[in-house]
């Protein structure tokens, strides 16, 4: 018996559709046995990776951590085992720039099971007297201040890592080329938006992070839109009680968005990499992902699960409405050494959003240490 041991994060979306797996899996791989752990939102993207290979023989991780990843070796890469016709098929079913973000000096060190960027999120019972969802800043503005008028309001999720998530999609919205990194310029005209939004914004904003925010949308009929928030399929597909609508960013075109999502990886150390890595391949089949997966609450990284018709109807709508933001994403830098700036800027830039830095000291702060992530010097703006 081969027993695999895998760590997801504490969410359905993460780990309904790996649960579901096992059975039907080890039905056909009797000598296989798996186990999921759970932790929690924070230690997916921010935690000690590498803590976590020593103990598991697959992790779902985000992608910023590739970098690291590939200067230690701290992964099995998939590039051998996939061969060119393979890696060609992944490339070709990445839902955006999900498989990209795996990729590292020349290898591919996991694959893109889960897919995401900042979208935005209504109650479109609460919405319809207002109209569409937003298309634009100005349109958001307007819809703010509608919205306040009546006694209700727009969600923000405004705790620090999301913060940094803010200013960093705001900053990228002109174009910024994938894994470049925004000039100062930029980073201080998003502070100023998200200043003016966050006045507009619940008053618990600064407290929540996106599913905080969508509990208290379903909760409560005081927040009708949040217009920059990781998207949760799980809230689309509600049967009970109010649901969410998604939709695209309020940017026309809907670009910048900061891409998230996960990545499945199997340990160097691994005492079975191999089957860990076929278990691994049969969780980001074209098959497995717009069809259990999606039913179990996942959220696919593969394209077809996403542009599948009897996908999008399980979900009500939520991959037609906001594949557009997620083709306009745009990729972090992955170099090693940005998880380790992203911790420390989090917390800057809630401050800033919060107005206890000014936005001109924060831009210098966040150059001055973007710049010293780097292992080499770079130009503002542009790509490693």
């Amino acid at each position: 018996m081969v027993a695999l041991r895998g760590l997801a994060w504490d969410h359905r979306r993460c780990w309904g559709p790996l649960e579901a797996s096992i059975e039907p899996y080890r039905a056909a791989h009797p000598g296989i046995a798996i186990a999921w752990d759970r932790q929690s939102l924070h230690d997916f993207g921010e935690g000690n990776l590498e803590a976590a290979l020593r103990a598991y023989d697959l992790v779902i991780f985000d992608h910023p951590y590739i970098g690291d990843i590939a200067r230690d070796g701290l992964m099995v890469p998939f590039d051998t085992l996939l061969g060119e016709a393979g890696l060609a098929r992944f490339a070709a079913d990445s839902a955006g720039a999900s498989w990209r973000s795996y990729r590292a000096e020349g290898r591919h060190w996991a694959l893109p099971i889960d897919a995401a960027c900042q979208v935005a999120a209504y109650r479109p019972d609460l919405l319809a007297p207002y109209g569409a969802p937003p298309r634009s800043p100005a349109e958001l503005l307007a819809l703010a201040r509608r919205l306040r008028a009546d006694g209700r309001w727009i969600g923000l999720p405004l705790k620090p890592t999301d913060a940094m998530c803010l200013v960093l999609t705001l900053a990228a919205a002109d174009g910024l080329a994938d894994g470049a990194f925004p000039g100062r310029e930029a980073v201080m005209d998003a502070v100023a938006a998200l200043r003016e939004l966050a006045a507009l914004a619940h008053p618990l904003s600064p407290g929540w992070n996106p599913i905080a925010c969508y509990e208290h949308m379903v909760a409560h009929d005081d927040v009708v839109y949040a217009p920059y928030a990781f998207g949760y399929v799980t809230y689309a597909a509600r049967s009970e009680g109010p649901r969410l609508a998604f939709a695209d960013i309020p940017a026309s075109p809907p670009r910048g968005a900061i891409l998230g999502g996960a990545g499945i990886g199997v340990s160097a150390v691994s005492s079975h990499p191999r089957e860990a890595m076929a278990y691994a391949l049969y969780l980001c089949s074209p098959d497995y992902q717009k069809g259990d997966y999606v039913r179990a609450g996942g959220q696919p990284g593969s394209l077809g699960a996403w542009t599948d018709a009897g996908a999008d109807a399980l979900t009500q709508g939520f991959f037609r409405d906001t594949l557009a933001t997620l083709r306009g994403a745009w990729l972090r830098p992955t170099h090693p050494g940005f998880i380790g700036f992203f911790r420390e800027a989090t917390h800057q830039a809630a401050a800033a959003i919060a107005g206890r830095i000014g936005a001109e000291a924060f831009a210098d702060w966040i150059e001055e240490r973007y710049r010293a992530s780097r292992p080499e010097p770079i130009l503002q703006g542009s790509a490693p």
